[in-house]
């Protein structure tokens, strides 16, 4: 019987499409004020290195344990398969910011997500950051466990004293921010989510992801 990817079955064509368009939207009306032109980012867990692809800077990196992240990354993007609890093949201190969407929950436990935090404050310059979007127990916990993948429950505070514990110092905190997964009934279009972007009003009553910044110290 021919092996059937998670991700294959989870998100149709269609709505891999979808939530691409919403990822640019999400890059280019919230996520690129954290990044500058000159910066070299790399993208944590990339998958279909829908962040990696349209965020604007120097030099871009998707990391991944997949080996399909190759076939999604844009031509500009370097690509390193493996897992971001070894980023050996980097230098100390290579990079200005690194981004994590929806990844540390697929970890197998608090100590690998420490590990992996502790290598991300490493390869960071001084005064680098990471940005971590993060399904947010407190209030998504009626259906974290939907996805057979979800290992490690965290909420905005254990998030934020995981960030203090690896050396980092936490800048920005957004218990609620975005819907829980790109299923949700809203924002389910690009228009619908310049509007929600603009309204944190909507992020506190629909807002199931925290949204956290940490720099390094």
């Amino acid at each position: 019987m021919p092996e059937v990817d998670l991700y294959d079955l989870r998100f149709s064509p269609s709505e891999r499409r979808a939530k691409e368009r919403l990822w640019k939207v999400l890059c280019e009306q919230f996520l690129q004020q954290y990044v500058r032109p000159e910066d070299a980012v790399i993208d944590l867990g990339a998958g279909l290195c829908e962040f990696i692809n349209h965020i604007r800077c120097r030099q871009r990196w998707a990391v991944d344990a997949d080996e399909r992240v190759r076939h999604y990354a844009s031509p500009e993007v370097q690509v390193h398969c493996g897992t971001a609890r070894d980023m050996g093949w980097l230098g100390r201190e290579t990079i200005d910011l690194a981004f994590a969407s929806n990844v540390f929950e697929h970890f197998p436990s608090k100590a690998d997500i420490l590990g992996a935090l502790r290598e991300v404050h490493r390869i960071l310059k001084p005064g680098g950051r990471l940005l971590v979007l993060q399904p947010n127990i407190r209030y998504a916990y009626k259906v974290y466990w939907d996805f057979f993948d979800h290992h490690v429950p965290l909420s905005h505070k254990a998030m934020v004293e995981a960030l203090q514990l690896a050396g980092f110092r936490v800048t920005e905190v957004r218990p609620r921010f975005l819907p829980y997964t790109t299923k949700s009934r809203l924002p389910s279009s690009p228009f619908l989510l310049r509007a929600y972007l603009r309204l944190p009003l909507l992020h506190r009553l629909l807002g199931k992801q925290m949204f956290v910044v940490a720099a390094k110290a």
